[in-house]
C-alpha cells in the first residue's frame, strides 16, 4: 500500500534562507519550486534520493505567502519546524479507502492536485498520533505534496 517516505513538509519563514542551509549543509539542491495561490505558499522540493517505485524522497520547504494560510497558522503556533510527513504509495484513492477503514479520518473527500502533478489525501493528525499525514501518489515524473484543510477538527 505504502511504498516509501515520499516528502518531510517542513514550515519556514524564509524560503530562501532555508533552501541555501539545506544546499550550504547537506549539499540538497532544488528540484521544484513553484507558488501555491490556492494553499498560500510558496515552496521548493529538495530531492534526497530515488526510490525503486520510480518516485523520489524531498524535503519540501513551506512558506506562507499568506497570513491565513495553513503553514502562516502553524508557524504562529509552532514557529519553524517539520510540519507533516508524507508516505508515497502508486494508488492513493485506494490507500486512503484503506486507511479510512481503518478509523483514521481522511480530511480529502477524494484525492487532489498536489505538488509537481502529483495525487494528494491528507489524513487528520489526531487519528495519526499527533502527526499530520499525507498520502501521495507520484505523477508519471515523480513529485509530492500540498496543504491540507483541517477545519473538520
Amino acid at each position: 500500500m505504502l511504498t516509501r517516505i515520499d516528502h518531510i513538509g517542513i514550515a519556514c519563514a524564509d524560503l530562501d534562507a532555508s533552501v541555501a542551509f539545506y544546499r550550504d549543509t547537506y549539499g540538497f539542491e532544488v528540484a521544484h519550486e513553484e507558488v501555491n495561490e490556492e494553499q498560500g505558499v510558496r515552496e521548493a522540493m529538495l530531492r534526497v534520493n530515488g526510490t525503486d517505485d520510480g518516485g523520489a524522497t524531498y524535503l519540501q520547504l513551506l512558506e506562507p505567502v499568506r497570513d491565513d494560510s495553513p503553514v502562516a497558522r502553524f508557524l504562529a503556533r509552532h514557529g519553524e519546524g517539520v510540519h507533516h510527513i508524507a508516505f508515497g504509495t502508486g494508488d492513493v484513492a485506494g490507500a486512503a479507502a484503506a486507511v479510512g477503514g481503518r478509523g483514521v479520518r481522511v480530511l480529502d473527500a477524494a484525492p487532489r492536485p498536489g505538488t509537481m502533478g502529483s495525487s494528494i489525501v491528507f489524513l487528520h493528525p489526531k487519528d495519526c498520533g499527533g502527526v499530520l499525514t499525507e498520502l501521495v501518489q507520484a505523477a508519471a515524473h515523480g513529485g509530492a505534496g500540498g496543504e491540507p484543510d483541517l477545519t473538520q477538527e
